[in-house]
């Protein structure tokens, strides 16, 4: 990986449907050596996926939460995964060291909607403590890292 394949990678974050002929004349290379490069950066596993972000408040979604759940025992993580994995309000779960087990990001309509999702998680066997915490306003949110030619391990 090079500075050129640095600056297409930066160019996808701002902008994922930018055209393989707008990114060439961005960093100055033919379109098929951008095409190239573009391939070997999805197949080395550099470029993980494109996808769309959704404005949560166009679908009346105006609440996010970061909620931490402590589990009595390790059994009971398998109930626990399986509401995570269904409940389309529950973005992201993260395993944690520390007071609790898990970390979740819920974006959901209000606070109704929220206290339904905090009555099913805690109606699961072995939630042993929740803690909510409601987000104000994102300071910063970035929806992936920023890499940087010295930090990468890969060679494509």
């Amino acid at each position: 990986m090079d500075k050129i394949d640095l600056s297409i990678i930066h160019l996808l974050q701002q902008n994922a449907r930018m055209s393989i002929s707008e990114i060439s004349s961005k960093v100055n290379l033919s379109i098929s050596a951008v095409s190239e490069r573009l391939k070997k950066l999805e197949n080395s596993n550099l470029i993980k996926q494109y996808t769309a972000i959704i404005n949560p408040e166009s679908f009346q979604k105006d609440l996010t939460v970061i909620m931490f759940v402590s589990l009595e025992r390790s059994q009971y993580s398998t109930k626990f995964m399986e509401f995570v994995e269904t409940e389309e309000e529950v973005l992201e779960c993260h395993y944690i060291a520390g007071t609790y087990d898990y970390a979740l990001k819920v974006i959901t309509k209000n606070t109704e909607s929220l206290q339904s999702i905090i009555n099913k998680l805690k109606s699961l066997p072995g939630i042993r403590k929740t803690q909510t915490n409601v987000v104000l306003s994102s300071v910063k949110n970035n929806y992936s890292i920023t890499p940087k030619l010295e930090e990468t391990k890969k060679k494509i």
